[in-house]
């Protein structure tokens, strides 16, 4: 796990920067526009994940972007103003770590926004050596693009020129004092990519966490010729959250994201679909296949999937039921920023054809918070210290 050991003792906090702190009004939230989050924002709430028991923080794409989330890319190199400075970046990383803290970002390595000069560039000449940066099918509207947003074309990171960019790029941001990158949609770029990507990293930032997001849910049929996993047919069909998609990643990356933990808390506890025999059994079994140095961090949900509170029909109860097997298991636990105030939503994310996801993504409430909710989730937090950090 080279240096990375650090991760094994991690409690997230996971930040959608826009939706916050640092906004001055949360109208029009449901809408796919820029809120006003800050990282400045995030800096000044550093207290308040302090006093929760939080010991990393891991953020959305500050990096320049055409959405107010972050993952359409316009620049990599460059902090979206909307979020803030280079120096507002340096002064939070700096806060971070004088409170004994650490801090991974999202790194997205995939795909770019159409509106990427270098895109555009690729798109309006046919002699640019921008066209090998992507994967034009029929120049210069058809492309790949992450499965099938054609906002999102796909980078080529079997091309060398691209992928030593895309390298250059982790190295910069890491070079600045991040601690490790979340990073998106690892299912997209090959595994020639990933252990280059892996090596190069490591050997300059040996104590960097590298953690996967591999998950396959909503992905249709024709956007497998996006994907590069193994068998990917067989992994698509046997669901989003299969075992030997997590594993493919042994030896490449430190761990992914434990897509296949959430989904049996959710069926045990949210939707009644287990019993407490099948889902012990059923957890038991999935961690049995792992390295024990292979780190599979834990949440209940993110902000891609309905909120865990609204799962449970507003339920408390089961929340923190929830929650307490989360934070019993051997593994970083993840909270995703809100649940420990008892953010829900209207109407599940799967419900709209297009922005539903941003149900999951309301604005953080710093005026009515559920204080026993928040004070549950302290004394869980100050528990699993004494528990696991002996």
């Amino acid at each position: 796990m080279d240096g990375a050991d650090w991760f094994k003792n991690a409690i997230i906090y996971h930040i959608l920067i826009d939706r916050f702190a640092g906004f001055t009004s949360t109208k029009n939230w449901e809408k796919p526009e820029f809120l006003g989050g800050k990282i400045k924002g995030i800096t000044e709430k550093i207290p308040y994940l302090l006093d929760l028991g939080i010991n990393t923080i891991w953020i959305s794409p500050f990096y320049k972007s055409s959405e107010y989330h972050g993952y359409h890319i316009t620049d990599f190199f460059q902090v979206d103003p909307h979020f803030g400075t280079i120096d507002d970046i340096k002064k939070l990383i700096e806060t971070v770590h004088k409170n004994d803290m650490r801090i991974i970002v999202d790194f997205v390595p995939n795909h770019c926004s159409d509106q990427h000069p270098y895109f555009k560039e690729a798109q309006s000449n046919k002699n640019s050596d921008y066209r090998k940066w992507f994967y034009f099918t029929k120049w210069p509207n058809h492309y790949l693009c992450f499965l099938s947003i054609k906002q999102l074309p796909k980078i080529n990171l079997n091309y060398p020129n691209a992928r030593n960019y895309i390298i250059n790029v982790a190295k910069h941001w890491l070079s600045l004092g991040f601690d490790g990158y979340r990073l998106d949609h690892v299912i997209g770029p090959s595994h020639h990519f990933w252990k280059l990507f892996k090596d190069e990293i490591k050997n300059m930032f040996p104590d960097v966490v590298l953690i996967g997001e591999a998950w396959m849910k909503g992905i249709k049929f024709n956007e497998l010729k996006t994907i590069n996993i193994k068998h990917k047919f067989l992994k698509w069909i046997s669901g989003a959250s299969s075992d030997q998609m997590l594993l493919e990643y042994v030896g490449e990356l430190d761990g992914v994201l434990d897509f296949r933990f959430q989904e049996l808390i959710r069926d045990y506890i949210a939707r009644g679909k287990l019993s407490k025999k099948e889902f012990y059994d059923k957890i038991n079994h999935h961690y049995k296949q792992f390295p024990s140095n292979y780190l599979l961090p834990s949440f209940l949900d993110n902000h891609d999937m309905d909120r865990f509170m609204f799962e449970c029909s507003d339920d408390k109860e089961k929340l923190k039921q929830a929650a307490e097997i989360q934070f019993s298991i051997d593994q970083p636990v993840i909270i995703y920023y809100g649940t420990e105030i008892g953010i829900s939503q209207n109407k599940s994310v799967w419900g709209f054809s297009a922005y539903g996801d941003l149900q999951a993504r309301w604005p953080m409430d710093w005026k009515k918070q559920d204080k026993e909710l928040l004070a549950f989730y302290k004394n869980l937090i100050e528990k699993r210290k004494l528990d696991f950090f002996k």
